[in-house]
């Protein structure tokens, strides 16, 4: 029974393994992205908000996407596609929006000058969690077996999101903590450490600076990639031919070519539909509060 039951678990590990290398490059989105939430907050606060978002992505994987998505893959699979569009859409909007703001164009509400509110800062990470972590175990689940029971399948997926939940936030838990380690090594007897320390803590702006930009671009590039592909599945090939042609003329030039250009386009794509989408969203914000103010008025 023993025997049996370590069969059953190395299957498992096997195969949650395979399927977490193909969602590599989503991981590595969410990583980005997810640090320039945690911006902004006191330092005693970074590492509990951290690990409030975490539990908030673990709660996204195991009481939301699994469960939905075994459903959905059970009984009704040609839906996923369209949950994939809306939620590509959503990453498009913010990411957008982000880009928008390095303009000094703002679409919120929020008080940039004062404290940030932690609870619509941890709301926000979730959220946009909840959509990089659907990627992440669709593309899992696609690529697992299909000949796995639906225990086996549970059991991979149940493997897989704690593991990326893992790396992801102890990557962003590092990061977010990297002045303070600085700080410590400026305090060394030792005069190369300390200054090592203080490189350190200068760098960091720059570094989180950085990551802004490249959670931005991850946001635009996955959320176009979901849309242009579930956009081919579904109801409108064009933009995904488009994007096998380009493929198709540049495949001489080698795989890392190609992927540059595809994230590339990607993005631009994502760009351009998330602007769509935010004047969508501010025009009718605008005319909702237009008529809520004669009903104010009265």
């Amino acid at each position: 029974m023993s025997v049996g039951l370590l069969a059953v678990v190395d299957d498992i590990l096997s195969a949650a393994l395979k399927a977490s290398a193909k969602t590599a490059g989503v991981v590595i989105d969410d990583a980005a992205v997810t640090p320039q939430y945690v911006q902004g907050i006191t330092p005693a606060r970074e590492l509990p908000v951290v690990w409030k978002i975490a539990l908030g992505s673990i709660v996204n994987k195991y009481v939301i996407i699994i469960p939905i998505a075994l459903l959905l893959t059970a009984f009704a699979p040609w839906v996923l596609p369209y949950l994939l569009i809306v939620g590509g859409g959503f990453l498009c909007f913010e990411g957008a929006e982000k880009v928008l703001e390095w303009f000094g164009v703002s679409h919120g509400h929020e008080d940039d000058d004062g404290p940030r509110d932690e609870r619509k800062l941890v709301f926000g990470a979730v959220r946009t969690d909840l959509i990089l972590s659907a990627e992440i175990m669709l593309i899992a689940l696609s690529s697992l077996d299909p000949g796995f029971g639906i225990w086996m399948t549970l059991g991979a997926l149940l493997v897989i999101g704690l593991a990326m939940t893992v790396v992801v936030y102890g990557a962003v838990a590092l990061l977010v903590k990297i002045d303070d380690i600085g700080l410590r090594f400026m305090k060394s007897p030792t005069r190369a450490v300390r200054r090592f320390g203080a490189r350190v803590v200068a760098s960091m702006p720059a570094v989180f600076r950085v990551i802004s930009v490249i959670g931005t671009v991850a946001m635009l590039w996955v959320g176009g990639h979901l849309v242009v592909q579930n956009l081919g599945e579904t109801l409108w090939a064009g933009p995904i031919g488009l994007l096998h042609a380009v493929e198709h003329a540049i495949e001489a030039a080698g795989p890392v070519v190609v992927w540059i250009v595809d994230t590339a386009i990607s993005a631009v794509f994502g760009l351009m539909l998330g602007l769509v989408l935010v004047g969508v969203v501010t025009v009718v914000g605008r005319v909702l509060r237009r008529g809520e103010e004669p009903d104010a008025a009265h």
